[in-house]
């Protein structure tokens, strides 16, 4: 995890004073993982957004610009953002708004977390990724085994997202979550940036 904290500090901040980090890849991959072990890395200069947060349930559809306009144009201008959290259970955005505040660092994780609309903005784009079976147990076990359709309709979706963005191949860093060390280390697959591991 040192190796990306450091790789995190020395990137270019391009949104105003921030370094927006994006971690990207499909559902059940390890990204929500990846984004709370980094922000404790981090410490109190990072902020965590998940995507899932604006989606309006199943449909990435206008999650990236409810981002952009609620948050990332905020605090490109130096000021607190803010975003309407899904509720999942009640089906609709919560009237009360949720704050982001101005850190020197934002990490946006979820599926679709780094189209190229972001780019201008992003300091550095991870995927992570591991073998479709597991997503889809790791998924079930922490949703229900009742929704396996919606997970099912999810893995079409997403494929074409990354598809259509080239998601995996603008990554600036590519990381396994399958195999991750004894210690919970997330490993860099070959050809992507210098380090190993970049887990805990």
């Amino acid at each position: 995890m040192a190796e990306l904290v450091a790789r995190v500090e020395a990137s270019p901040a391009r949104l105003g004073a921030v370094r927006l980090v994006c971690i990207d890849g499909p559902a059940g991959s390890g990204k929500t993982t990846l984004a709370g072990r980094l922000a404790g890395a981090l410490g109190d200069v990072a902020t965590v957004v998940h995507l899932e947060d604006l989606y309006a349930g199943w449909s990435m559809t206008g999650a990236v610009g409810r981002l952009e306009a609620g948050v990332l144009r905020p605090l490109a201008e130096g000021r607190a953002g803010a975003h309407h959290r899904y509720d999942w259970a009640a089906e609709r955005f919560a009237p009360q708004p949720t704050p982001v505040p101005v850190r020197p660092v934002l990490l946006v994780e979820g599926c679709g977390s780094s189209p190229r609309r972001l780019d201008r903005w992003t300091s550095l784009r991870i995927w992570v990724e591991a073998p479709a079976e597991l997503r889809v147990a790791r998924g079930l076990a922490r949703d229900g085994a009742e929704l396996a359709p919606q997970w099912r309709r999810w893995q079409t979706t997403e494929a074409a997202e990354f598809a259509r963005e080239d998601t995996r191949m603008r990554a600036d860093l590519r990381l396994d979550s399958a195999a991750a060390s004894p210690a919970g280390a997330f490993v860099s697959l070959q050809g992507t940036a210098p380090g190993t591991t970049a887990g805990t």
